[in-house]
């Protein structure tokens, strides 16, 4: 879920930031910077207070919600699409495409790579994040397997290695298969990035 509402904003507000002139614009880029530099665990009570006050707490929603509009997102996707030259988008005008048309049909697919990479990043820090997840959930039926996995170690009940272990390799299984599958165009992606 969280990973889905980030590329679909993001993509939309890397366009904007590419290729549109409107008031505010770098000023609004730089908000989007501001962003990188302030760490999630800053506005945790903050993101809680407002959780809360829409009735969210020990939600799905709510463990996403924060995360959505993502600034690392925005920011690389902004920069692949201001290297994609103006005349294809020109071109698919010409064609007839809409926006939207050009958007998804020249800009997406020339992007896919950073797409790539920033899912495996994405995905890797959100199944593995404990903190918030922890904090807004009460119940067992919404906490993620990762928070759940703190249960088998508690001291009260004697520490079972045996099912610590099989919990962390089912909680860390996914991650290893979805590298390994896409592993080749995680490591282009940042080679591609990385060249100009």
């Amino acid at each position: 879920m969280i990973l889905a509402v980030q590329l679909v904003l993001s993509t939309l507000a890397a366009f904007a930031f590419a290729r549109y002139e409107f008031r505010g614009k770098n000023v609004a880029f730089a908000l989007v910077l501001v962003q990188l530099m302030i760490m999630p665990d800053i506005l945790l009570v903050e993101n809680y207070q407002t959780m809360a006050r829409l009735g969210l707490v020990d939600t799905l929603f709510a463990i996403g919600l924060p995360y959505f509009a993502s600034a690392f997102a925005i920011f690389l996707l902004r920069q692949t699409f201001m290297g994609i030259p103006k005349e294809l988008d020109e071109a698919a005008r010409v064609e007839g495409a809409s926006t939207l048309q050009v958007l998804w049909r020249v800009y997406v697919p020339l992007a896919k790579p950073v797409y790539t990479a920033f899912a495996l990043v994405s995905v890797s820090f959100h199944w593995n994040n404990f903190l918030w997840p922890l904090i807004i959930t009460n119940s067992v039926e919404s906490r993620p397997l990762t928070v759940g996995l703190q249960v088998f170690s508690s001291v009260e009940q004697g520490v079972d290695w045996s099912t610590i272990t099989a919990a962390t390799l089912m909680t860390s299984a996914p991650l290893l298969i979805a590298f390994i599958l896409f592993q080749r165009q995680f490591v282009q992606s940042f080679m591609r990035a990385g060249i100009k």
